[in-house]
C-alpha cells in the first residue's frame, strides 16, 4: 500500500504543460484531535522531497464528504514521469510517516485515479476552498469545448482561481465519470461567484452548450498542506 500510494500520482497547484497530467485521490477519516498531528508528519516525510512536474496535497473534508470521510490525499503528477525521484523519499522517514498516518487515521476510504483535461492554475494560498462537482458525462469532448470556452468567457470572475476539468479512469464513485473543479477564498465567495455568473444569459448558455449530463455530487475540501 505504502509503495503504490508514493508511485502513483491529484489536487496541488501546477503548470500544466503539453503532457497530460494525471491524479489518484484518496480519503480517509482522520481520528479526533489528530489533524495538527497529520500536517507535522506530512511536511516531516516530505520536506527535503523535489517533485517532478506533479504535487502532493493534504485536504479536509467539509460539506458532501463520503460516508464520514474527514481528508485526502491527492497525488498528481505528469503521464510517464515519475512524482519523485527513486531514493528521494528516506525509508527510514517514510515507515515513520506511515506508522504514524496508522495511529491517526480511523478508517480508508475510497480511492480514485483519473486525468486533467483541462486546467486554469490559480492562487490556492488566496483561494484554499475547493468546490467539486462528480459527474457522469455523455460527450467528453463536447463538455471540454463548452467548460473551455466558460472558463475564457469569464476570465475576469475566474481570475486567481483554480478550474479545471478531468476524468475518473480507475475507482469511479458513484459511477462519476468526470469532475469539475474551481476553488475561492471561503464558501461565501463560491456562492456569490454562482450567484453572479448565472444572472448571465451567455453563461446559462455555455452551460447548456456542454450536453447531456448527471450530477452524481458534488463536494467542499479545504487545502490545508501542498507540496509542489
Amino acid at each position: 500500500m505504502k509503495k503504490l500510494f508514493f508511485s502513483v500520482a491529484l489536487l496541488a497547484t501546477f503548470t500544466m504543460t503539453a503532457q497530460t497530467m494525471a491524479f489518484t485521490a484518496v480519503e480517509f477519516k482522520a481520528k479526533k484531535f489528530t489533524q495538527d498531528n497529520i500536517l507535522k508528519a506530512f511536511d516531516k516525510v516530505y520536506e527535503d522531497v523535489k517533485i517532478n512536474q506533479g504535487g502532493i496535497v493534504l485536504e479536509r473534508i467539509w460539506l458532501g464528504g463520503t460516508k464520514g470521510m474527514t481528508h485526502r490525499i491527492v497525488w498528481m503528477s505528469t503521464l510517464g514521469i515519475d512524482m519523485v525521484d527513486e531514493g528521494a523519499i528516506n525509508p527510514d522517514k517514510n515507515d515513520a510517516f506511515w506508522s504514524k498516518m496508522n495511529n491517526y487515521i480511523e478508517e480508508w476510504g475510497p480511492g480514485s485515479s483519473g486525468r486533467i483535461l483541462s486546467w486554469q492554475e490559480g492562487d490556492t494560498q488566496k483561494n484554499p476552498s475547493v468546490h467539486i462537482w462528480d459527474l457522469k458525462v455523455e460527450n467528453q469532448g463536447q463538455f471540454k469545448n463548452a467548460h473551455d470556452k466558460i472558463v475564457k468567457s469569464f476570465s475576469d470572475d475566474f481570475q486567481g482561481r483554480v478550474v479545471g476539468f478531468g476524468t475518473y479512469d480507475i475507482g469511479r464513485v458513484n459511477g462519476a465519470t468526470h469532475w469539475v473543479v474551481v476553488t475561492g477564498k471561503d464558501r461565501d465567495d463560491h456562492l456569490m461567484l454562482y450567484d453572479k455568473l448565472e444572472k448571465s444569459s451567455k453563461f446559462i448558455k455555455l452551460i447548456q452548450e456542454r450536453g447531456a449530463i448527471e450530477e452524481v455530487r458534488d463536494f467542499e475540501v479545504e487545502i490545508l498542506k501542498r507540496k509542489q
